[in-house]
């Protein structure tokens, strides 16, 4: 018997929006998935990319980060710097092989219950939908890649000065 997939999503939540407004869905009696395990951060802006690439190499299949609305950072610019990160980091993560749709930005505000609600079910919609992520798991393919090409290197290397002596 096969158990169905559960995503596990890792969240940064603005604590001034985003977090409150997880908090107002809750106490709204809002229900959405229980997927995802909120880290709260004083804002956006303060999230290292590390963070994110730390999230993914630690088995979560999805991060999402939540801020204030741009032009409504409690910190006046935070957003922005959030969302620079965030573009580079689409690329990074892209070019790791992970699917775009496992990383998300969302501009939430504290009256927007709802909209945590929205976006947490869709996200884990979508990631159900692409199937677990496993990043651990291919370490070890990753791994033998290198080992595999250390050989090759070594072994170029080795015909080379045997040709030159």
């Amino acid at each position: 018997m096969s158990e169905q997939f559960e995503p596990r999503i890792v969240a940064f939540f603005c604590t001034w929006c985003t977090y409150t407004a997880a908090d107002l869905a809750g106490v709204s009696r809002l229900k959405y998935a229980p997927n995802i395990r909120v880290i709260r951060v004083m804002c956006s802006g303060r999230i290292d990319p590390q963070f994110i690439l730390e999230a993914f190499a630690h088995g979560a299949d999805g991060v999402l980060i939540g801020g204030c609305h741009p032009g409504d950072c409690h910190y006046i610019e935070g957003n922005y710097k959030c969302l620079r990160r965030a573009h580079l980091l689409k690329r990074v993560v892209q070019d790791m092989g992970i699917e775009k749709e496992r990383f998300r930005l969302e501009w939430i505000s504290a009256a927007e219950g709802d909209r945590v609600k929205t976006v947490v079910n869709d996200m884990v919609a979508q990631i159900k939908a692409i199937g677990p992520l496993r990043l651990p798991s291919r370490f070890k393919q990753w791994d033998a890649e290198m080992r595999e090409l250390e050989a090759t290197v070594n072994h170029t290397e080795e015909m080379t000065h045997a040709s030159q002596a």
